[in-house]
C-alpha cells in the first residue's frame, strides 16, 4: 500500500505529483460535478457558482502567498460553512436522500420498499377515495425534459400530501400530470401526447390515452387515477393494468424503478 502512495507520476517544479494526488483531484471534481448537478435546475446554483468561486481565489490567494488576502480568507472558513448549510439546507436534504435511496446503498440497506413509491401510492389511493383524477409519471433512464418544460416547475420531495394538493380540483395545477425524476416532483401541469394506437379500447378517455402515449414514448411508469370511477392503473411500454390495490401498485412500482435499467 505504501509503494501505490508514493507512486510517483510526474513532478510540478519540486512537488511530486503521486496516484494518491489524482485520486484525490478525482473524487474532488465528482463531489462537485454531483453538487452541481443536483442544483443546477434551482435558484441555489448561483450561490453555488459564487461559493466556488470564493473557494478558488482562498486557494490562489495561497498558492502564491498572498497573506493578507490568505488570512482573510481563514478567519471566513468557519463563517462560510454555516452560511453553505443554511442556504443550501434543501439542496443537501435532497442529495442526501438521492444518496440514500440509491440502488448502490439498497444492496446493503436491503430495503424493501421505496420512501417515495410509498408516497406515491399512498396518494394514489387517497385521490382514489376523494375522486380526483391525476396523472404521474415516474421517469426511468430516458429523460422527459420536452414534457417537464410544458407544466409548471415545482422542485419538490415527494409527499403524499402534496400530490393529493396538486390533484385537488380547486388547485391551478391540477389539470394535467406531474413529473417526478430522481424521487423529485420536476413539475406539475405537463401536457403528455396523447396515444395514436388505433386498438386501444374505447372505454379508455383522454387521461388514460395520455399515459399510454407517455410510455410509448419513454421508459417511464405513469399511475393513472380515474376521476369517474376511481380505479387505480399503471402504465408501461404502452401496457395498461387497471383496477390495482396499493399493495399490487407498490410491487409493480418497485419492480420497475429498481429492475427497469435490466431489461
Amino acid at each position: 500500500m505504501s509503494g501505490i502512495i508514493k507512486f510517483q507520476i510526474f513532478k510540478i517544479g519540486f512537488l511530486p505529483f503521486g496516484l494518491i494526488d489524482l485520486l484525490d483531484i478525482i473524487l474532488v471534481t465528482y463531489i462537485l460535478y454531483k453538487l452541481y448537478f443536483i442544483m443546477h435546475r434551482t435558484r441555489a446554483v448561483q450561490m453555488f457558482t459564487g461559493i466556488v468561486l470564493i473557494f478558488l481565489i482562498s486557494f490562489f490567494a495561497q498558492a502564491l502567498d498572498m497573506q493578507e488576502m490568505a488570512w482573510l480568507f481563514r478567519n471566513l472558513r468557519t463563517i462560510w460553512l454555516i452560511a453553505f448549510v443554511i442556504l443550501f439546507q434543501p439542496e443537501l436534504r435532497r442529495a442526501l436522500i438521492l444518496m440514500g435511496q440509491s440502488r448502490f446503498v439498497r444492496i446493503f440497506t436491503k430495503e424493501q420498499t421505496n420512501v417515495v413509491v410509498e408516497e406515491i401510492a399512498r396518494g394514489a389511493i387517497e385521490l382514489s377515495q376523494r375522486g380526483y383524477g391525476a396523472l404521474i409519471v415516474i421517469v426511468r433512464d430516458i429523460g422527459v425534459r420536452i414534457i417537464v418544460e410544458t407544466g409548471i416547475k415545482i422542485q419538490s420531495l415527494v409527499t403524499s400530501s402534496l400530490i393529493v394538493s396538486i390533484f385537488n380540483p380547486r388547485s391551478p395545477l391540477h389539470d394535467g400530470a406531474i413529473v417526478i425524476q430522481n424521487d423529485i416532483i420536476e413539475a406539475a401541469k405537463c401536457i403528455l401526447p396523447l396515444s395514436r394506437n388505433p386498438m386501444l379500447e374505447y372505454r379508455w378517455g383522454t387521461r388514460h390515452r395520455a399515459a399510454i402515449g407517455m410510455s410509448e414514448e419513454s421508459d417511464a411508469v405513469i399511475v393513472v387515477v380515474s376521476e369517474e370511477t376511481g380505479a387505480i392503473s399503471i402504465v408501461q411500454h404502452g401496457e395498461i393494468v387497471s383496477g390495482i390495490d396499493k399493495d399490487i401498485l407498490v410491487e409493480k412500482l418497485n419492480e420497475s424503478l429498481r429492475y427497469g435499467s435490466r431489461k
